[in-house]
């Protein structure tokens, strides 16, 4: 199985943005099977209370946040890598992370979705990852020190897929 997955951003465009979001949606859908992903998020979960579900959102975004450092993609060159390869890495951009984050919670029953944003009016440059707790999505941006739940300002247009 390919590992990493190479784009040209000269075809820049909102198509582009959305199939990028594709492959990682398509990403997740079938590495959320991997069993020692699954037991990735068991381990990182393990001692928490029974149903406790925003405990184990938490966990996740806590280990995406603080144990997978941010680091740019090849210049001028979409770079999107498996789960399995960010965690050996242990670095990654934000779509990156969101892939990581979407598909731990994934293996453990959290349903997600992608969403880039653009900012000032600028073209879609930026992806994070929701999923629903209580009935509302959450926004879990891992690329920086911010609590769940928050999102970037300045948001002038943005793009969600569903995983």
């Amino acid at each position: 199985m390919t590992q990493t997955y190479l784009y040209n951003l000269s075809s820049d465009g909102r198509e582009a943005i959305r199939q990028t979001l594709r492959l990682m949606s398509d990403i997740v859908k079938s590495s959320r099977k991997d069993i020692a992903l699954r037991e990735t998020a068991l381990d990182l979960t393990r001692y928490l209370k029974q149903k406790s579900f925003v405990d184990e959102v938490q966990a996740l975004f806590n280990f995406v946040q603080k144990k997978i450092r941010y680091i740019r993609d090849i210049h001028t060159v979409e770079t999107i890598h498996l789960p399995d390869k960010i965690l050996e890495y242990g670095q990654g951009d934000c779509d990156d992370k969101s892939i990581l984050l979407a598909t731990l919670l994934e293996t453990i029953g959290h349903p997600t979705r992608f969403v880039a944003a653009g900012f000032g009016g600028q073209p879609l440059s930026h992806v994070w990852v929701e999923t629903k707790v209580g009935g509302k999505w959450l926004a879990l941006d891992a690329t920086d020190d911010h609590s769940m739940g928050w999102k970037p300002s300045g948001i002038s247009s943005a793009m969600i897929i569903y995983n």
